[in-house]
């Protein structure tokens, strides 16, 4: 059963930039659904046109059972909602900004007491509840802004960027109370980020997105298995951009035809060769461009990863566009090819 539909959605901000253009996707109730993309590829976009902050300007969007555009009210009351930056009040307590938020969807005073122990609990505040916000630490307070989404039970939580700017191991952390959090309540999770490891880890499916299309949708093992084998990736002996375009381009002309490579993408400064078993096929590259006279700086096998479904789609990293929002240039192009 879908909980999540959407039909060529599309969204068109002033000056014709399609912040998202026509996409199509369902999520199934109960799973965590991950949304994939460099910053500036239409997720945030996606979520507020879902959440009914914004409205598309063509398509149709469900969620609940309800048309986003049609019934927002109803929507409404059946989501939660985690933007990116964290929302708490850090002047009051942890208890004061849940209590808050159960008056705001209209809960009486026992079930607000109730549900703010329970989700103390589930959150692993317990002992907090009555300390100032400005004293938790970051993990904390974006535990205590998960938690401010899910007072009233919603049947979808939405988390945009749930652990942008925290470090490692907070995000590690934030990342088992998601998990935790969707098998206890049963909620389904809608969950944006440009971290691949974090879409890999929570993500039951993971749809990924690019200059406002969809580009590959799946399971992470079915998205990595489309890569085909193991990836080796090249980079050359010199630096300058000519000198990469040029080693790139003989490396991929003596590589064309051989029987151990399944294809190749470059980027900017680098070459992946897929192969199917990495281990035996490196010595054949390296021996094979040594003939050619192609100097190769270094070498590294890896197994698949988001990043390299990424990059076969698109030709270019998701760790290369992290930091970076897509231009204007990109998207006016995109504009100009349809």
């Amino acid at each position: 059963m879908s909980i999540i539909e959407t039909n060529q959605l599309v969204k068109v901000f002033p000056g014709g930039i399609r912040a998202v253009d026509g996409i199509d996707f369902e999520v199934k109730a109960g799973e965590i659904f991950g949304f994939l993309g460099p910053n500036g590829a239409g997720k945030t976009t996606t979520i507020k046109m879902l959440n009914t902050l914004i409205q598309p300007t063509s398509g149709t969007a469900m969620v609940a059972g309800f048309n986003v555009v049609k019934n927002p009210a109803e929507v409404r009351k059946r989501i939660g909602y985690v933007a990116q930056d964290v929302g708490v009040d850090e002047y009051a307590t942890g208890r004061e900004n849940l209590t808050l938020y159960g008056h705001f969807y209209r809960l009486d005073g026992p079930t607000i007491k109730q549900r703010v122990r329970e989700i103390f609990e589930l959150v692993d505040l317990t002992g907090y509840e009555d300390k100032r916000v400005s004293t938790y630490s970051g993990g904390m307070r974006k535990r205590l802004d998960i938690a401010m989404g899910l007072i009233h039970r919603p049947e979808v939580m939405f988390l945009d960027e749930p652990t942008a700017g925290l470090d490692p191991q907070t995000r590690t952390h934030v990342w088992d109370h998601i998990q935790n959090l969707a098998k206890a309540m049963g909620v389904t999770i809608f969950l944006t980020t440009h971290y691949m490891e974090e879409a890999d880890h929570l993500a039951d499916r993971i749809a990924i997105i690019d200059l406002g299309k969809i580009i590959a949708m799946g399971t992470p093992a079915e998205l990595k298995r489309s890569i085909g084998g193991d990836v080796v990736t090249l980079s050359p002996h010199e630096t300058g951009a000519e000198e990469c375009q040029e080693f790139i381009r003989r490396t991929q002309s003596a590589l064309s035809g051989k029987p151990f490579v399944l294809g190749t993408q470059a980027t900017d400064s680098e070459l992946a060769v897929y192969v199917n078993k990495g281990e035996s096929a490196a010595p054949k590259i390296m021996r094979l461009l040594a003939s050619e006279g192609i100097e190769v700086e270094t070498l590294s096998v890896s197994r698949p990863s988001l990043d390299d479904v990424f990059l076969k789609f698109t030709g270019r990293t998701i760790r290369a566009q992290e930091g970076t929002a897509t231009t204007y240039a990109q998207m006016k192009r995109r504009r100009d090819r349809r």
